[in-house]
């Protein structure tokens, strides 16, 4: 059996359009992303990028873990700086490190992800997500922190599913697993996006993220070189000789910083 279903249900009933226009976040007084523009369509995006490039930084500023600067746009409607507000504006974001209850069960975990809902309607997406995640039924009373990490991953994305998203967020979510799961979870959020929620999705490993992409950007410290429909970027000078150690074979209609990025 696989860890989901042929479609999922939970999820918003309208996809999510998202317009990051100027943006800057960082730390402090360090800026890691400056003046950055991009657009999340319907479908599966992916961002690329070297470690420290602010792919993480992207996602706690849209997220509003950390204070961005700049316009976001969710729909065409700015969006809120607090994280709880963002939460009930459609957006979810499953971590780094899934970020779980070790000590508390896969229902429990579950549960607190569409803990904003009512108790009966909370009772009917925990349902739903056993249905759309049929493994997790099997260990629905198995505490977290006893999974495998690509156990634990899949718990993560549910409970993330559970707030019924219009936009999912991830954030390296095949880092560490094996590669048989990371199969499996690229599936997962490629059938998620086809099922009518919106992915924005950080990953690491460019060929297969790019496999299951619609379209992708590409990171290199805090600023955009690389844009286009992922079938494009996956044959572009950018990705082939700095990420997938081949000679380019075309670069096609990929933006570049010389002119506006587009998706």
């Amino acid at each position: 059996m696989m860890w989901y279903a042929p479609s999922f249900v939970l999820g918003a009933s309208s996809q999510a359009h998202l317009k990051v226009l100027g943006l800057s976040a960082g730390y402090g007084a360090f800026l890691v992303l400056r003046d950055l523009t991009l657009e999340i369509k319907p479908g599966l995006t992916v961002i690329l990028g070297p470690n420290g490039a602010g792919k993480t930084t992207l996602l706690k500023a849209l997220s509003g873990l950390i204070p961005r600067g700049g316009e976001v746009l969710l729909n065409g409607q700015a969006l809120p700086v607090k994280t709880s507000e963002i939460v009930q504006r459609g957006m979810a974001l499953v971590a780094e490190g899934r970020q779980l209850f070790p000590q508390m069960t896969v229902t429990e975990n579950l549960e607190l992800g569409g803990w904003l809902v009512a108790k009966a309607e909370r009772a009917r997406r925990l349902e739903q997500a056993f249905t759309d995640f049929p493994k997790l039924r099997e260990r629905a009373q198995q505490l977290a922190g006893t999974m495998s990490g690509g156990e634990q991953q899949m718990v993560a994305v549910a409970r993330a599913m559970m707030s019924a998203p219009c936009l999912l967020m991830l954030d390296e979510p095949s880092l560490g697993l094996a590669p048989r799961m990371v199969d499996e979870l690229l599936a997962i959020t490629r059938r998620i996006a086809d099922s009518g929620t919106t992915v924005l999705m950080v990953e690491q490993n460019v060929k297969k993220a790019l496999a299951v992409a619609d379209r992708g950007y590409v990171l290199e410290r805090g600023t955009l070189v690389a844009s286009g429909p992922a079938a494009l970027l996956a044959r572009s000078t950018v990705i082939r000789e700095a990420y997938l150690g081949a000679a380019p074979a075309s670069s096609g209609s990929i933006s570049t910083p010389s002119a506006p990025a587009r998706a």
